[in-house]
């Protein structure tokens, strides 16, 4: 019996993207869909929750009080889901200016990355642009909880963190709609990461 030792894999396609924003709320299967398309395009995944990490640990709540708000306040994320989902906005503006800069950096040294998280905002992309995204939404409340309890199962049914969940995201699809930005829901999760990557290939 012959073998033969395979030549060497072809290069992933180039991306028509520096940057690909996917964004959403919680529990929309962010993550996986970034690791995904990382994968088929050999690009690495920058996860906006290092950026926090990075934020707190280099200031003070003083410096960035919103950035801070969940460690100095942990109480308040158990408050009303409408209360919660207005510091999670608030959160995100004020994060924006280091989000923005990272996309920046990586527009200008052309160095093509993914970026994913919930604190994401539509703003950032350029629909038909170096810079395009893709938001998760869904809407369900019932489907968000159960994939919470099927990722975290020693934690019960989380539904006012399901609650959440559905209105900051339902917040972001309106913002990201207004923008020109593609919103898709998640189910079905089978070809999720390959749908987001068609419109993140054809945006604009």
């Amino acid at each position: 019996m012959r073998f033969t030792t395979p030549g060497p894999a072809a290069a992933p396609a180039e991306p028509p993207w520096r940057v690909l924003v996917v964004g959403g709320a919680s529990g929309m299967g962010k993550t996986g869909v970034g690791r995904a398309l990382a994968r088929r395009y050999d690009v690495p995944v920058v996860e906006v929750d290092d950026i926090v990490e990075a934020l707190l640990a280099v200031t003070r709540p003083e410096h960035l009080p919103e950035v801070h708000f969940w460690r100095t306040h942990p109480e308040e994320a158990r408050r009303a889901p409408e209360s919660v989902v207005e510091r999670q906005i608030a959160i995100a503006e004020a994060l924006a200016p280091a989000i923005e800069a990272v996309v920046a950096n990586h527009v200008d040294t052309d160095t093509p990355v993914i970026l994913e998280g919930d604190y994401l905002l539509p703003r950032v992309v350029t629909p038909g642009g170096p810079v395009r995204g893709v938001f998760l939404h869904e809407d369900d409340e019932a489907r968000v909880t159960a994939g919470y309890l099927s990722r975290e199962p020693a934690a019960g049914p989380q539904r006012h963190r399901a609650r959440v969940s559905v209105l900051y995201g339902r917040w972001l699809a309106a913002r990201a709609r207004e923008a020109g930005v593609p919103v898709v829901a998640p189910r079905p999760w089978e070809d999720l990461a390959d749908r987001v990557g068609r419109l993140g290939e054809s945006a604009g």
